[in-house]
């Protein structure tokens, strides 16, 4: 389904003491969204940016039933699973691995985060929620042991309800993360000015 297709900026992974997984949106590419390195606070990171097949992580919307979603959804989430182990094995800790994604890839952020909980070094959505037609918290499993984790969204915004974000959050803080959600009034689906200085501060400080 989807293959181990990673593009790469700033340190090497052997070189680096931290690392950011950067998860591009649907219809976007890995390799531009390597630019949103520029505009965080993560000079002396390694950054990996995965490939979605056909640009795209799973085929629907993320508030279907999983099934729908099948097989690309559990496809995406063993790459970043094995992304994620392909990073431990060089000898970085999860303390000092970071995750954050746009829209899609905000989704499968969280989502992958949250069934692999643990004290990363921090995790950005840029409008996502937790995925599925309902949350199913029996997928949810670990400690985040106080993870900064920094979620912006529109309200509204044509693809992810506040509602979804908001529910998304509190299961986070559940799991002892440390959630900051800043929810901008008629703000189009990109990603603001403000929300990368808040990314910064709270994440990447």
């Amino acid at each position: 389904m989807h293959k181990k297709e990673i593009y790469t900026a700033g340190k090497e992974l052997r070189e680096a003491e931290k690392v950011l997984i950067l998860i591009h949106g649907r219809g976007g590419s890995a390799k531009e969204f390597l630019s949103l390195a520029n505009r965080l606070n993560t000079p002396d990171f390694a950054i990996l940016a995965p490939q979605a097949s056909d640009f795209t992580w799973y085929p629907d919307s993320f508030l279907a039933p999983v099934a729908q979603n099948e097989p690309a959804y559990s496809s995406a989430l063993r790459v970043l699973k094995e992304l994620l182990e392909d990073i431990k094995e060089t000898g970085i800790a999860s303390e000092n691995i970071y995750v954050a994604g746009f829209s899609q890839g905000a989704c499968l952020t969280l989502e992958f985060v949250t069934r692999n909980a643990q004290r990363f070094g921090g995790v950005v959505a840029f409008t996502g929620g937790l995925i599925g037609d309902k949350i199913n918290t029996e997928n949810y499993s670990g400690d985040f042991n106080g993870t900064p984790i920094f979620i912006g969204t529109g309200d509204p915004d044509p693809h992810v309800p506040v509602e979804r974000v908001e529910a998304s959050a509190e299961i986070l803080r559940e799991m002892n993360a440390n959630v900051e959600v800043k929810i901008y009034k008629n703000r189009p689906h990109s990603i603001s000015e403000d929300e990368l200085k808040l990314a910064n501060q709270f994440v990447f400080n």
